[in-house]
């Protein structure tokens, strides 16, 4: 009961009862029920995550002994399949930039790693008609930029399965970062307007970029680096081909293999 109170008051000193309400009016939901609140809900979904509860059934039953207002189970699930995402997402974003501030005045320190990359749920597709994905599945997919020194997420969008991880990029790109990505998101002209508005990145080539007029660069050899090339060029054939010079290092990782990562 103790620790379950801790956990309640810490969860309302992050998000007050007017905090989410002024959420859920930002939706267009309209919150009717006094005792069972999106608060209440979120309340009993924090204690649900830390007791462990297996359903909302067994939760139903357990929620007073933690010092919430007893729900039959029937209505906690009704409450939860009413309430909006766009509400939660709201709120999941209000916590992520509560957190972040406290690392935001650090910016005379070198910058830190933004990982980008996303996840692909699928289902049948009878299950999620109006998500299409590949043959008889229906997909949905997390694209996420997260820290990597706080292991916290900066931003998170999602869309359909089939929607491209590139375009979803520019949503979640931040000047204060060093976004890290995979090839997927390696499109020429994205790259050049990366590097003319001063992004900081680092990309992993696909493997069939050509690479127009390289340069060696400048730099101390080391025995001991995995280093094999490390050049400036233009990306692209003469039918598609980056307007801008890019930095290109190529390495072996530790089984000997080789890539190609654009840093800057």
């Amino acid at each position: 009961m103790k620790n379950s109170n801790r956990f309640l008051s810490f969860l309302q000193s992050l998000l007050s009862p007017e905090t989410v309400a002024q959420a859920a009016k930002n939706a267009g939901y309209e919150d009717t029920s006094r005792q069972f609140s999106v608060h209440w809900l979120l309340e009993f979904w924090t204690l649900s995550a830390v007791h462990r509860w297996k359903s909302y059934r067994s939760g139903a039953d357990l929620a007073q002994s933690a010092g919430l207002k007893s729900a039959h189970y029937s209505r906690i699930s009704t409450k939860a399949a009413e309430v909006p995402y766009s509400v939660l997402k709201e709120l999941f974003h209000r916590l992520v930039s509560q957190k972040n501030r406290r690392f935001r005045r650090q910016l005379a320190f070198p910058k830190e790693l933004l990982l980008l990359d996303s996840t692909t749920v699928t289902v049948g597709e009878t299950r999620l008609p109006w998500a299409p994905y590949h043959g008889k599945k229906a997909g949905i997919k997390l694209h996420v930029a997260l820290r990597e020194t706080q292991h916290v997420p900066e931003k998170v969008e999602e869309t359909t399965g089939s929607v491209h991880d590139g375009p979803i990029s520019d949503q979640l790109v931040h000047p204060d970062f060093i976004m890290i990505m995979d090839r997927a998101y390696g499109k020429l002209e994205r790259l050049d307007r990366f590097k003319t508005s001063k992004q900081s990145y680092v990309v992993r080539l696909r493997d069939n970029v050509n690479l127009h007029e390289p340069r060696s660069l400048r730099r101390h050899p080391s025995e001991a680096s995995n280093v094999i090339r490390d050049i400036s060029c233009q990306l692209g054939t003469p039918q598609n081909r980056s307007q801008e010079r890019h930095w290109v290092v190529m390495f072996k990782d530790y089984e000997g293999r080789e890539f190609e990562w654009l840093p800057i």
